[in-house]
């Protein structure tokens, strides 16, 4: 039986390694390629594969919201998470997003195969070491309107704008920036991004 793979990363010659490494497999064959999260659902809806492997960060959607999207569209489709940003905040949102598996992108092609072959076969895989990280880290101490005035504010934005892109006041968007730089041990609210972001937490 050979399992159908769609892979999903905005880089094209990281996707091309990939499919090339994979398909030289003889149980795996790469049926769908895209570059964009937010194209994955309908490349799954159209192909029909087993397994989707999708990076984390990607345009229009990233691979744990996308992962999440299949799980509620396409849930006959498993997902491998396989990403360069090994980090604990991402495996655990990953799970709850419904993937299958976590691992990074030096993983051997050997073991790669392997754990395309236990996701397809319904097993959980998770990098050893990833995992093993996520559970001396924790949990986000971020409350979920600290996460999305902290995404709002990746780019530099000022209070203003991240309080009407949220619906909130200025004020709201100051305390809730305060309590994320006091969580995050920062001094800055970039401080606090950074802080967040290499946990995984955004």
């Amino acid at each position: 039986m050979t399992i159908r793979l769609l892979l999903a990363d905005d880089q094209a010659l990281v996707r091309g390694a990939l499919a090339a490494l994979l398909d030289l497999e003889p149980d795996l064959t790469v049926v769908a390629e895209v570059g964009r999260g937010d194209e994955v659902v309908a490349a799954a809806r159209e192909h029909s594969p087993d397994v989707a492997l999708l990076d984390v960060e990607m345009p229009g959607l990233d691979g744990i919201a996308a992962a999440a999207a299949l799980r509620a569209e396409v849930p006959q489709t498993r997902v491998l998470i396989v990403t360069t940003f090994g980090r604990p905040g991402y495996l655990r949102r990953a799970l709850q997003a419904g993937a299958s598996g976590f691992v990074v992108k030096d993983t051997p092609a050997r073991q790669l195969a392997d754990a395309v072959r236990r996701v397809h076969a319904g097993l959980r895989v998770v990098d050893p070491t990833l995992a093993a990280d996520s559970l001396v880290s924790g949990e986000s101490p971020l409350t979920d309107r600290e996460t999305d005035v902290l995404r709002a504010a990746r780019d530099g934005a000022p209070v203003a704008s991240i309080a009407a892109a949220l619906f909130l006041s200025a004020g709201t968007v100051r305390n809730h920036l305060s309590s994320a730089i006091g969580k995050t041990g920062a001094s800055t609210r970039a401080e606090a991004v950074r802080a967040a972001e290499s946990h995984g937490w955004l």
